[in-house]
């Protein structure tokens, strides 16, 4: 049987750390920051039963355990460094820990971050990741930094996460359309392994083109109701501009305005720019890979108003998730 140091050296500790000054092995990490950077931190706790279904592919749980910390970094502009990694197993089976640490280390790998230490225990299914990155002063894409006239924009699509999810759950309507149809697979793959947008968020925040982001994980009309309420500033929001993914595209307008506005899941990007730099970010999207759309701007006056394509106001009753408000 593995002991918990085993477990470590076995499946976690890896070759000789490249950013962190001192790795995994001794009390605490050491990491030594750029010259004159800022360090930003963000933590994520995924729980069985919550955050994902019991027996959960571990390879793709192992990506997206690290996948929304990423996400964290990249609605600030961050550069990702390092992160630690706190696991609690209900029991420490090597095929399960050697597909968990290959699909953490393929996402962490791509970007360039090193786990640098953590801890594990027994217990019921719990991984919590912080994740360090560094970024100049004055280059975050803060919450609070959104302007009136600013225009809003989507990184990537939305929905299918939430269709995918409709799908497991066998929810009425689009859910249960999905759970018979042959694209599960497809809308499956972005609820259980999202791409995090850490070049389009570094490029925004280096070349000082956004003012505010924040990733979309409880559902955009949430998400961006922080952004609105730090900047005190209000929005319009066309939500038949939101740019479906490409499953949930095929579904009728009112699981599409639903699943894109209030789905969650997405981990795509949210921001906030002036209209001098639509050009911009249409630019810092093709480099990056990623498609932009504008959907919406910022108002002085408080509130999300909700629109379709003609600007006609929409009575949508949504909302994100809440974590303590939901059953």
């Amino acid at each position: 049987m593995l002991s918990e140091f085993d477990l470590i050296a076995e499946y976690f500790n890896r070759p000789r750390p490249v950013r962190a000054t001192l790795g995994i092995g001794d009390d605490c990490a050491l990491l030594t920051p750029g010259a004159g950077m800022q360090t930003a931190i963000s933590s994520d706790m995924l729980v069985e039963g919550r955050h994902f279904f019991a027996g959960a592919d571990p390879r793709r749980l192992g990506h997206k355990s690290l996948a929304v910390n990423l996400s964290d970094l990249a609605a600030m502009g961050a550069r990702p460094v390092g992160f630690t990694l706190a696991l609690a197993l209900p029991s420490a089976e090597r095929a399960w820990l050697a597909e968990f640490s290959a699909g953490l280390f393929a996402l962490a790998d791509a970007h360039g971050c090193e786990l640098i230490g953590g801890d594990t225990t027994k217990g019921p299914l719990n991984i919590c990741i912080t994740i360090f990155g560094e970024l100049a002063p004055g280059e975050a894409l803060r919450r609070d930094a959104a302007q009136p006239g600013d225009d809003i924009w989507i990184s990537g699509t939305l929905g299918d996460a939430r269709l995918a999810l409709a799908a497991c759950l066998r929810e009425p309507g689009a859910g249960e359309e999905l759970a018979r149809g042959e694209d599960f697979a497809a809308a499956a793959a972005r609820l259980h392994a999202p791409t995090p947008r850490v070049a389009l968020g570094r490029l925004l925040a280096e070349r000082r083109i956004a003012h505010a982001a924040i990733d979309i994980s409880d559902g955009l009309v949430g998400d961006i109701g922080h952004i609105l309420k730090l900047s005190r500033v209000g929005a319009t929001l066309d939500v038949d501009a939101l740019p479906a993914g490409p499953v949930l595209s095929r579904y009728a307008q009112e699981w599409r305005r639903a699943y894109t506005a209030a789905g969650g899941d997405d981990y795509e990007l949210c921001f906030t720019a002036p209209a001098t730099q639509r050009e911009a970010v249409l630019a810092a999207g093709v480099q990056s890979g990623t498609a932009v759309t504008r959907v919406g701007r910022i108002e002085a006056e408080p509130g999300l108003r909700l629109v379709d394509a003609q600007g006609a106001p929409l009575a949508l009753a949504l909302q994100g998730f809440d974590h303590f408000g939901s059953a």
